[in-house]
């Protein structure tokens, strides 16, 4: 939060402060009062003192013309001084009401910036979804892809195998490439960040770390499929996933 108010205010700091921690959650917060002094009131009035004085010492130096005295004098130091205003608490009313209203303002388009973010993180999220079941169906093929491959190398070796001892390799292969825990994760995973999303807290943190487990799960996936159709699936995926975390660098 950075908070920049005249010296005049300043005694009101903490309190804008707390009103904007308040109502104003996360995000970066850049608050300023400007103030626009017009020519009917000034807090700024010249030093008669000083400048008498200064014209009083340039005489006694030198013989100069008057106006040139006080044009060198107007032109040194302290000649200008500003007098500290007090706090006027009728006009402190029409700005706490100007903050109200501004915080209102911020908060509604917020609000409007949330909904659309919310729509986009639905449809990418019902978008992954739909290609999860896609690599389920590819998965019961490239399981049996997977197995004819094996054992047609075996086949070209021309060995005799012990059948049982290659069922058990088999079957220890076939695990590694398994994904039916990154499936099952990657499911719940998504049904967490829809639960998450439809809930009224601040929860873009939050939203974050699930997006960032749920593209672990996606990895996962790719690097166990060795299956070019169901790979190029995963990358759909994670391409849905990258414009995710994009736009959750917005989402409060």
């Amino acid at each position: 939060m950075n908070v920049r108010i005249p010296s005049v205010y300043k005694e009101k700091e903490l309190k804008v402060r707390s009103e904007l921690s308040k109502k104003l959650r996360r995000g970066k917060i850049d608050f300023s009062i400007y103030i626009e002094v017009t020519g009917d009131e000034t807090t700024t009035v010249i030093n008669k003192e000083v400048v008498n004085n200064y014209i009083d010492q340039l005489r006694s130096i030198a013989e100069t013309k008057p106006e040139n005295t006080l044009e060198i004098a107007m032109r040194l130091p302290d000649v200008l001084k500003t007098e500290r205003q007090e706090l006027d608490k009728n006009e402190w009313l029409e700005i706490e009401k100007t903050i109200d209203f501004a915080i209102q303002e911020v908060n509604i388009f917020r609000a409007d910036e949330g909904a659309t973010l919310a729509n986009d993180f639905n449809n990418r999220i019902t978008a992954i979804q739909k290609l999860s079941e896609e690599v389920l169906i590819l998965d019961k093929e490239r399981m049996l892809l997977v197995r004819e491959r094996i054992e047609k190398a075996v086949d070209d070796l021309k060995q005799n195998v012990d059948a049982n001892r290659f069922e058990q390799e088999l079957i220890y292969y076939l695990e590694k490439l398994d994904i039916t825990e990154e499936k099952v994760r990657l499911k719940n995973h998504l049904d967490y960040f829809l639960q998450e999303l439809s809930g009224n807290e601040s929860n873009g943190k939050k939203l974050a770390f699930i997006s960032q487990e749920i593209g672990r799960e996606i990895n996962t996936m790719g690097s166990k499929s060795n299956f070019a159709p169901m790979q190029k699936v995963v990358v759909q995926m994670k391409d849905e996933l990258e414009k995710i975390k994009e736009q959750l660098l917005n989402a409060l």
